[in-house]
């Protein structure tokens, strides 16, 4: 059942950064968009769907998944797992604050530029090749 588990695991976090990387670069096409516009509009829909359809499932299969392959494995003990749990918060963190602008753009409320969503739009990419370095190489 682990090898299972741990198959859809990857699965849940390939969608869940794919998403992560996508959501930003909607954002930065969307502040092009005059507010109230069709594009907009249309704009508005793709990060909503994004967002509930893709990033928060695969989100939430991402979690229980990685706990129970941590129970199972008895990672917890490895200190490789703890760097790896802080950074799988941090990235946690920065969906939430990415479902956060996509209320934003709803509601027509964004003050951020183009050039802040491009650079949002790259610290998951690192935190992701952080988490890869860290779980394969099991440094500590």
């Amino acid at each position: 059942m682990y090898d299972w588990i741990k198959a859809l695991h990857v699965v849940a976090v390939i969608s869940w950064m794919a998403g992560m990387l996508y959501l930003p670069r909607l954002f930065v096409y969307h502040c092009e968009a005059e507010a109230g516009s069709k594009q907009s509009e249309t704009f508005k829909v793709m990060e909503r769907r994004l967002l509930r359809a893709i990033i928060n499932p695969a989100m939430i299969v991402t979690w229980f998944a990685g706990l129970y392959l941590v129970w199972a494995g008895h990672w917890y003990l490895s200190g490789w797992f703890h760097v790896k749990f802080m950074l799988v918060l941090i990235m946690s963190g920065i969906h939430g604050f990415l479902s956060r602008c996509v209320k934003d753009f709803a509601a027509d409320r964004n003050q951020r530029s183009q050039k802040f969503y491009r650079i949002i739009n790259e610290v998951p990419t690192l935190l992701m090749i952080v988490i890869v370095i860290v779980v394969v190489v099991k440094p500590f």
